[in-house]
């Protein structure tokens, strides 16, 4: 192996991951792993002078060129390197990956799943779907999704990626314990709304023969631009989902519906002041028809989720706007919106702390 390359680690990569002895071990061998791939892959470094990688909740990706081949201007092809916290979702990206082969999702290049690392196509990382007006996301996304949904077959990596209606059976064991362990953080009505949609929409799909691979994370953020899409106010014609792509799948098999609650509880400071629940009942019915799905199993898979939710932060400190906002979204989808909660354009958006307390336990 060469020299290690100097590629700073984002600080706050850094200190999420110094948190645990896993995640400082983790850090620890980063530069090791980062110049094992670069000469793997015959890479280089592709950051601008005192810039920082890249990076999300889970890892770090690395803009690079392959030094084999040529791409624009005499350079090589433009890439990235991304490496993973080794954990459940990360350990079946590349599976996903594959089996999209590049339509509908960022492309796979190549793939290390012992370490998780994964050479990828370089979409743009500085233009995603929370930039565009919402009428235009509503659009891309749905044909985003109709890529995406592509039907099992005999290649392998199905093997490796969980059924949706096995999820709902876990939650069904789970809901209820957890809400009880919490002290009943919420009415018990709207759990058992959630246990409902767990019994009716696992036992569907189990029997439905509409099994898909699902990408259960595609919000706004994770649908980049690919290069060289004209900005919105020179798009002429508008974007198509073409000109896009998903990135960090969690990769599942089942109804495509449970792939919209995502749009649901993000953005939702653009709800109007005026019967914002209505509205959230019209952008379910919206993102759905884009993605030629049913509207009524998006709502009820997009419950669920958001309960699941609840309760996670429910368990957690500090996430009391997070909490209040999974309550807004899951309450005012099962059709009885909790008293008490703050309006929700002035809840936070997922990965904002927030600090928001309200009477939303009882009944």
């Amino acid at each position: 192996m060469n020299a290690i390359p100097d590629v700073p680690i984002p600080p706050d990569l850094s200190r999420r991951y110094a948190r645990t002895p896993a995640g400082r071990t983790w850090l620890a061998t980063l530069p090791d792993l980062i110049g094992r791939f670069l000469d793997q892959w015959d890479l280089e470094p592709d950051l601008e002078p005192g810039a920082l990688p890249w990076n999300g909740h889970g890892g770090v990706v690395i803009p690079v060129r392959r030094r084999d081949g040529q791409g624009s201007q005499g350079k090589g092809e433009a890439a990235v390197l991304k490496l993973a916290f080794p954990h459940e979702e990360a350990t079946r990206e590349h599976h996903a990956l594959a089996l999209w082969g590049g339509h509908g999702a960022v492309r796979l290049l190549a793939a290390d799943a012992g370490s998780c690392a994964l050479l990828l196509e370089r979409l743009d990382a500085c233009r995603s779907l929370l930039d565009v007006p919402l009428d235009t996301a509503v659009t891309v996304w749905g044909g985003v999704v109709r890529q995406l949904s592509v039907v099992p077959d005999s290649r392998p990596e199905w093997r490796e990626i969980d059924h949706v209606a096995a999820r709902a059976e876990q939650w069904s064991d789970e809901f209820p314990e957890a809400w009880e362990h919490l002290g009943r953080p919420f009415p018990r009505w709207l759990l058992e709304a959630a246990l409902e949609v767990c019994q009716t929409r696992g036992a569907v799909g189990r029997r439905s023969g509409k099994d898909v691979l699902v990408h259960a994370d595609l919000h706004y953020l994770n649908v980049l631009a690919r290069p060289g899409v004209p900005e919105p106010a020179t798009r002429n014609p508008p974007a198509g989902p073409e000109q896009y792509a998903a990135i960090d799948p969690q990769p599942m098999v089942g109804e495509a519906e449970f792939a919209v609650a995502p749009v649901l509880w993000n953005r939702i400071r653009e709800l109007p002041q005026q019967d914002p629940g209505r509205a959230l009942l019209a952008r379910c019915a919206d993102f759905s028809a884009a993605a030629g799905l049913d509207a009524e199993a998006a709502r009820q898979w997009s419950l669920a989720r958001e309960v699941e939710n609840a309760l996670w932060y429910a368990s957690q400190r500090h996430h009391e706007g997070d909490l209040a906002r999974s309550l807004w979204v899951a309450s005012t989808l099962a059709g009885r919106t909790l008293p008490g909660l703050p309006a929700p354009q002035s809840l936070p958006t997922p990965g904002e702390a927030g600090g928001i307390a309200g009477g939303i336990a009882g009944g």
